[in-house]
């Protein structure tokens, strides 16, 4: 039971206003709302799906008994009244999206699975752990907390630091012992340690494993959702460690050993019931091993491998796609070496410690309140300490009225970040980090319009002035609730599904199409399939599980700015460089796009014209898409997309109301072209993954 819960009479009050829902598609429909439907929408106890009120109702409900249980358990004092009329005005804003949780508080905030557990986890979009927390004792620990953290939907980041730790491969000696697997999270996890323990730690037992216990395919999984994907994809992983590590006793764990231990584990995840997971992988700047572990061989055009040149390398493309890779770079470096490798494959990324361990917003004073910051998450947008999660919100200040408005809004989007720091995880190490830096990543969407609406002084304007807000704010609840203030507070999260449902371009990125095509991958005997069959959407069978899965066309118009084809790589990079300065003492999570024809000649030039102006960034080519089938997102030009007008709006009340009513999808991490990957099955390279800010990525 939560504890706050706000008046009936007051949420029925808004449940016959107009949603504003984001991007509405050549029937009148909105992705916006299929998005919510598909992704947040949970099942109620009569069977019938939430409506955007009564989710609202739930997010605020479960933020705000947070902050009641908080204050009772520490006897600190609690004003009901008070509290009301706080939690009335977060719910009007959230109702209005002027701010909203990430899709993963959208999804769980509220749920038994949070409040009944007190567990965290499930709020959580990214984490960090660094492999030199290895040692010969338990080499395999932080190995174990990115698996159960990626099954949890939780992206992790890691590092390769454990290649310097001198671990030893071993050759397991004595009889075969036999470890049945639970049917749980915590076993799948424990029969991956075993394994590598048995590898990395002398004098261990060889370890066979009896998956009798593992549930089948198919079938329903309590408290976090979902459907279990049978022992297959665990199975996998146990081969492709002893793989890894067969007949190599004597040798010592190195930088390839690890990222390999880290994608494979991520394949499992994303063959499993998660299906999604993101990784990133950080590296030295002069370490040629680990800029040299997507150098697959020779390539023709299309990405493909000449015939001939198969070897050790080739065959990481099965699983090297997992992890985006990244350098831990310094202020000074050379940059030559890394515009090659940018050009043709957009890595590697850049992550300038020393910048994010010194300095908040770049505009302010060096703090070192960061010192023993040791990565970041998935997407770059949050410093992290090993084993620290990332607990984000977001904002939209082109959904405000004014910047009043707007810095109002901030108020109730900084307290829901700070109210999920109250609540622990199951990790005693992360909980350590967490409880000792509060740290929040308070973000804003929506930039490239706001620019494109506004102009280039306002937005510096709204987000200098927001920013002090957010301290304001931030020591004054602090002091309330008798918590450190937070060490970092705000980011710029690439957004994604979020920024869909709210109907504005993601993060500080341009989209990627005007009019286009939109594929979503449904459940055949999900509803609103039938639905969009009724309404004469177009629905054809999933090419590869044609039994299970169709793929729906939704034709949309977007927003009226610019494609990132439009937009110069040069006036990216200053975006993000306005949104570094002025707004985000964590970091902007910002994916440069660039013309390989007449922008690639740029890239060491903007390289060292914004050195120490950013903590974080990527570079990710523009090339023609090949036309592969069921493309996610699909350009078409305005004369096409008329063509579609005859489509009907959905029966909508047969996807709240209707029989067969399923649950949530629920989202996992952040939700960007360098995080995000919606597939089905696990990828093969050549296949073409979805990414939610409309682009696509051709696994290699």
């Amino acid at each position: 039971m939560l504890s706050f819960v706000l008046p009936d009479e007051f949420v029925e009050s808004y449940a016959s206003k107009p949603v504003k829902w984001g991007f509405p598609d050549a029937g009148g429909n909105s992705i916006g709302e299929i998005t919510y439907l598909r992704s947040y929408s949970r099942l109620k106890d009569d069977g019938t799906k939430e409506r955007w009120h009564e989710t609202c109702a739930r997010v605020i409900n479960g933020m705000y008994s947070i902050q009641k249980d908080w204050c009772h358990d520490n006897r600190l004092p609690w004003n009901e009244n008070q509290g009301r009329h706080s939690a009335e005005e977060a719910y009007d804003r959230m109702f209005n999206m002027k701010w909203l949780p990430p899709g993963r508080g959208i999804w769980m905030m509220g749920t038994k699975f949070v409040h009944e557990r007190g567990n965290s986890a499930a709020l959580q979009n990214c984490a960090f752990v660094s492999t030199g927390d290895m040692n010969k004792l338990r080499p395999e620990k932080p190995f174990a907390f990115l698996m159960e953290a990626s099954m949890l939907g939780v992206g992790v980041g890691f590092d390769t630091e454990g290649a310097q730790k001198g671990i030893q491969i071993q050759n397991p000696v004595g009889k075969p012992e036999t470890f049945v697997v639970p049917d749980s999270r915590e076993g799948w996890v424990e029969s991956m340690c075993l394994l590598l323990r048995s590898y990395l730690v002398p004098k261990q037992t060889p370890v066979v494993f009896d998956y009798s216990q593992v549930r089948p395919a198919g079938e329903p999984i309590k408290g976090f959702g979902g459907t279990a994907a049978g022992p297959g994809p665990l199975i996998s992983l146990h081969e492709r460690l002893r793989e890894q590590f067969n007949g190599r006793g004597g040798e010592t764990v190195g930088v390839t050993d690890i990222v390999d231990i880290c994608n494979h584990i991520g394949v499992c995840v994303v063959a499993g019931n998660v299906r999604r997971s993101a990784e990133i992988a950080l590296g030295e700047p002069d370490d040629k091993e680990f800029l040299d572990l997507k150098n697959y061989g020779e390539m023709d055009e299309d990405g493909n491998v000449i015939e001939g040149r198969e070897g050790p390398s080739f065959h990481r493309m099965a699983y090297g796609w997992m992890s985006n890779n990244s350098i831990r770079a310094e202020v000074g470096i050379n940059y030559d070496p890394y515009v090659e490798r940018i050009v043709t494959n957009g890595e590697p990324g850049f992550l300038y410690m020393d910048l994010a361990r010194k300095y908040g917003r770049l505009v302010d004073p060096i703090n070192n309140k960061d010192y023993r910051a040791k990565g970041v998450n998935p997407c770059g947008e949050q410093t992290l300490e090993s084993y620290e999660c990332c607990t984000l919100v977001e904002t939209f200040p082109t959904n405000c009225e004014d910047e009043e408005d707007f810095k109002r809004t901030l108020k109730f989007a900084y307290l829901y970040a700070k109210s999920v720091t109250l609540v622990a995880t199951h990790w005693p190490e992360t909980n350590a980090v967490m409880q000792r830096n509060r740290r929040i990543g308070t973000s804003v969407s929506g930039l490239a319009q706001f620019v494109e609406q506004h102009g280039w002084t306002e937005l510096r304007n709204w987000l200098n002035h927001g920013y002090d807000v957010v301290q304001n704010w931030d020591t004054l609840y602090s002091e309330w609730l008798g918590v450190r203030t937070s060490i970092k507070t705000t980011s710029i999260k690439p957004s994604g599904s979020v920024s869909l449902v709210a109907g504005v371009t993601p993060g500080v990125h341009w989209p990627t199409y005007g009019t286009y095509i939109r594929r979503m991958r449904l459940g055949k005997d999900d509803p609103l399939t039938l639905a969009c069959e009724k309404a004469g959407y177009k629905v054809e069978p999933c090419i590869g599980t044609e039994e299970t899965t169709v793929v729906v066309e939704f034709p949309v118009r977007g927003l009226n700015v610019r494609t990132e084809a439009e937009v110069s790589v040069f006036e990216k990079a200053a975006l993000g460089v306005l949104a570094q300065r002025y707004w985000a003492d964590n970091q902007v999570s910002m994916t440069l796009t660039f013309h390989p024809d007449n922008e690639a000649h740029h890239i060491g030039t903007i390289l060292r014209m914004h050195e120490g102006q950013l903590k974080s960034l990527s570079f990710l080519p523009i090339k023609p898409v090949k036309q592969y089938k069921q493309l996610p997102y699909e350009s078409i030009t305005e004369d096409v997309y008329d063509t579609y007008n005859g489509l009907q709006r959905l029966d909508l009340e047969l996807l709240y109301n209707g029989s067969g009513a399923q649950e949530a999808a629920g989202e996992a991490y952040c939700t960007t072209d360098k995080c995000e990957i919606k597939w089905d099955v696990a990828p093969t390279p050549g296949d073409v993954l979805e990414t939610s800010d409309g682009g696509t990525r051709t696994v290699k």
